[in-house]
């Protein structure tokens, strides 16, 4: 210390600039807290069954999104060592709610565990959080877009990072509305998402003035037999501005541009699609952040569940710095509360609503290969907060914690 002093005196008498080392007097007694998160999934996961492989060729990235938390991991730890909190993540897989529910209730009893990245379906999101109703637990859903879960089925101890059916086709009919295509045919598919999309999209529609055509179901056959309801020709026949296509799997919508009866745009399942990211988004640090998920996926470029997972993370460190504790208390209130000003990498700072739990968050507008705009646009105007254009309001609300 005395040789400090000597430095740091000799410095000011000379008027040189120079980096002394802080004085340090009193030794650091306090341990470095424990933060412990968990990532759970479902094995044998219905939504990856199908990776979109046909003929050896993958078309469409069904990966899991485990990787993208892993890079906001690193974040968090480089944060805990100024911090002294020591960040962590176990990951199991379960094939059932009942074998997640055991496992998370071990982990809260031998590493105080209390907030859960949950990478699964809406049922199985839903069961998993009633088990767990009455304990200190937050559940991130990171991957399920249903509207349910923020209405009818909304609980209180789950928040989303990941954005529902509505916030995805608000932001598409926002674009279609500023481009005057208002006049939407609907190409719909057989799973259970692909009528939940149609079911938003015409909330979406009647929301901004757009009028649904017609909806005419498409089945995956090469039988001639079902050619009407195969033919892309045949079932772009009639007047309307722009084809939406209803397709989880893609295996349908991928061969619908530039086969329509009318030169017209394709958007939903395919051409210009609602996403929650894209890896050609190239403003707001996103290529730095894509480049780190690729060293750590080298194979993959991120998608929406990996930038839900990624920005839950985020979430939960930035609870923690903030509320300088690692209390489960202190840190769900601070998540909820207008204080809460999240990086979304996407322009505006995101933030959780009171009244569903859903992340507020820019919607990108993207084909295969660039990212054609960001929602909400600005000719969409709301009272208290822009983003709160994409998805359900406050009034329009169903959700009753």
């Amino acid at each position: 210390m005395i040789e400090q002093l000597r430095k740091l005196s000799a410095a000011c008498l000379f008027g040189v600039a120079m980096m002394v080392p802080p004085i340090t007097l009193h030794a650091e007694t306090s341990a470095s807290k424990l933060l412990r998160i968990c990532y759970v999934e479902l094995e044998d996961d219905p939504r990856y069954a199908n990776r979109g492989a046909i003929g050896g060729i993958v078309f469409r990235d069904f990966g899991r999104p485990y990787e993208a938390s892993q890079v906001a991991l690193d974040d968090a730890r480089a944060i805990g060592r100024v911090i002294r909190t020591d960040f962590g993540m176990e990951r199991a897989a379960g094939r059932s709610a009942d074998d997640l529910e055991k496992r998370i209730e071990s982990w809260m009893r031998s590493e105080s565990i209390h907030f859960v990245l949950a990478d699964l379906p809406a049922s199985t999101l839903v069961e998993l959080g009633r088990r767990l109703k009455d304990e200190p637990v937050l559940l991130f859903n990171v991957s399920a877009p249903d509207d349910s879960l923020r209405g009818s089925d909304c609980l209180p101890n789950i928040f989303h990072t990941y954005p529902s059916d509505a916030m995805l086709s608000d932001a598409l009919v926002q674009y279609l509305a500023t481009k005057g295509w208002m006049q939407i045919l609907v190409l719909q598919g057989p799973e259970p998402q692909d009528a939940a999309s149609v079911e938003a999209l015409q909330h979406s529609a009647k929301k901004f003035g757009a009028k649904i055509v017609d909806v005419k179901p498409f089945v995956l056959s090469r039988d001639p037999r079902n050619r009407t309801q195969s033919n892309v020709v045949l079932m772009t026949e009639g007047r309307y501005d722009v084809v939406y296509v209803a397709d989880v799997s893609s295996e349908f919508g991928r061969y619908v541009p530039y086969q329509t009866a009318l030169p017209r745009p394709v958007v939903g399942g395919a051409g210009l699609m609602p996403t929650a990211w894209s890896w050609n988004w190239d403003r707001d640090a996103a290529v730095q952040l894509q480049h780190r998920y690729e060293k750590l996926a080298p194979e993959r470029r991120m998608n929406g569940a990996g930038w839900a997972a990624w920005e839950a993370v985020k979430a939960i460190t930035q609870a923690t710095v903030r509320t300088k504790s690692t209390d489960f208390e202190l840190m769900k209130t601070f998540l909820l509360s207008d204080k809460l000003t999240l990086d979304t990498v996407k322009g505006n700072p995101g933030s959780f609503r009171p009244w569903d739990h859903q992340l507020r968050a820019p919607v990108l507008l993207a084909t295969a290969d660039a990212v054609i705009a960001r929602a909400p646009l600005p000719q969409f105007l709301h009272q208290t907060n822009v983003l709160d254009t994409l998805g359900v309001d406050a009034p329009e609300s169903t959700c009753h914690f």
